[in-house]
């Protein structure tokens, strides 16, 4: 049988606990949503989704092409010029996903004969850029740069460093400072994944580059995604004009995929522009994963202390992590679950989203379940 194999991994994951399945949202949920990205809790602002509304009745329903064929439109423009100023690069290029602008960085970045020094806590999408490269990858101890330094000096010719900024399992943040300057020493570039920074960290959330003071820097290139603090869909890379120039012309994932649909474009960039009038949005994410992380400690819990919007609390094994997030949702709280192969430490966590919109009783509600349910 052809595909007979997938009985046997399937066997495999149900003897170890770790059969994954959809479970679909209705569209007036009752839990009290600490399981998604949504920092700023604009998924469902009202002018966000007008955004969408009025970009889907202007343009379409999709964006019909590639970027390069009549998958641009006014709006992608708009949005591009927008970000690239807000977070402080000269220049933006929009993709369709998060993934695939971290796909396009990395692969367009490390051609031939290059080399590419990656941190061990990478996200799967910049991991994926890495298997893809035509650069040779080596993988160093997570946060060190140390390491980076001591991978960049057994290379002569092109190199990269490649991390997140914050990274998506326990919400630690990268040393991007101590990077960018192991970095510089051998003439290397620096590429980061901002998913997790854009719109919690920096100055009215510009990011966690814009926060080291290594935005604009043309050594400095970054990713992000329009799904998360922006409530949206998409992804975009920032950097140098030459750079993204170099995309435009190199990045598969560019060339050969349909733009962002206008809808999602529009409600992104409604988004930013609320984001830009009401920069006390990413103080307060960062304030409420304060208290999640404060008051979950208190009540005898093993969470990491939180660099941006991500709170993990570490659970005794796999089955044990599922069962408390089934027994949280019971409860009216839905939080993530984070197992391996998901989790590079092989450490089950559950995984909470400090959102600007949460109340003091909802914080309150979301620990007291959270520590009832243990």
């Amino acid at each position: 049988m052809a595909f007979g194999w997938i009985d046997e991994q399937a066997e495999a994951r149900r003897r170890a606990g770790l059969v994954r399945t959809l479970r679909p949202r209705p569209a007036d949920s009752p839990l009290l949503d600490l399981a998604s990205n949504d920092y700023l809790g604009l998924a469902r602002h009202p002018e966000v989704t007008e955004g969408a509304a009025q970009a889907a009745r202007r343009w379409g329903g999709g964006a019909t092409g590639s970027r390069l064929v009549t998958g641009t439109t006014e709006l992608h423009g708009e949005l591009e010029r927008e970000l690239a100023d807000f977070c402080g690069f000269e220049s933006a290029l929009v993709f369709s996903s998060g993934y695939a602008a971290n796909l396009a960085a990395v692969t367009a970045l490390a051609p031939h004969g290059s080399l590419v020094v990656s941190d061990a806590g990478n996200h799967a999408s910049l991991i994926d850029g890495c298997r893809l490269a035509r650069g040779t990858t080596q993988v160093v101890a997570h946060a060190d740069p140390d390491a980076v330094r001591k991978a960049l000096g057994t290379h002569e010719g092109p190199a990269v460093a490649v991390c997140d900024t914050v990274f998506s399992v326990d919400g630690d943040a990268a040393p991007l400072s101590e990077l960018a300057l192991a970095c510089r020493e051998y003439g290397a570039g620096l590429i980061v994944d901002d998913a997790h920074g854009l719109g919690v960290l920096g100055d009215g959330g510009r990011g966690a580059p814009h926060a080291a003071g290594l935005a604009g820097d043309p050594d400095v290139v970054v990713t992000v995604t329009l799904s998360k603090s922006f409530g949206s869909q998409g992804g975009a890379v920032l950097g140098p004009a030459p750079v993204i120039d170099h995309l435009v012309n190199a990045a598969r994932t560019f060339i050969f995929d349909t733009g962002l649909a206008p809808a999602a474009a529009g409600a992104a960039l409604a988004a930013l522009r609320l984001l830009r009038r009401e920069p006390e949005r990413a103080a307060r994410a960062r304030a409420v994963a304060t208290a999640l992380h404060t008051r979950l400690t208190a009540e005898g819990l093993e969470a990491v202390r939180p660099d941006a919007a991500v709170v993990s609390v570490r659970a005794s094994s796999p089955e044990r992590a599922v069962r408390w997030a089934a027994d949280c949702r019971e409860a009216g709280l839905a939080v993530g679950c984070f197992r391996p192969p998901s989790v590079p430490d092989g450490i089950s966590r559950l995984r909470l989203t400090a959102r600007a919109d949460l109340t003091e009783e909802q914080i309150e509600h979301a620990v007291r379940v959270i520590s009832q349910k243990r």
